[in-house]
């Protein structure tokens, strides 16, 4: 149950940053303060989100970059060029790929995005 929830949060954030983004190029995002706190706000609730999804569900989802998640988890607090260049990799492809893959996979393992209680203690079935 926990991760269903929690890969509903991942999905709303993910939509909130294509919203915020949509239509803007590097240099316009980087320079509006307001777009840009904002997604990276949404980009810290994706990656705590997938920070604290159980490895078994990141196993059955196994074709989204959990991996690259970690790395921009890493530098949302780092320098500034760093913070900046893994908010924008985080815009243009680490989100859009994680949805498309959450969007398939919510067809094909729906039970993987039920909220409601399992026998093994909110981790997912295959």
């Amino acid at each position: 149950m926990l991760n269903a929830a929690l890969l509903s949060i991942i999905e709303d954030a993910g939509i909130a940053v294509l919203t915020l983004t949509e239509g803007l190029e590097k240099n316009e995002f980087l320079a509006s303060r307001l777009t840009r706190a904002e997604t990276q706000r949404q980009v810290k609730i994706m990656s705590e989100s997938i920070a604290s999804l159980s490895l078994k569900t990141q196993a059955f989802l196994a074709e989204v970059d959990w991996s690259g998640w970690h790395t921009v988890a890493q530098q949302l607090g780092a320098n500034a060029n760093a913070e900046q260049e893994a908010l924008w990799f985080a815009v243009r492809s680490l989100v859009p790929a994680t949805l498309m893959w959450l969007r398939v996979y919510r067809t094909n393992q729906p039970e993987l995005f039920e909220c409601k209680p399992n026998p093994d203690a909110g981790e997912a079935r295959p």
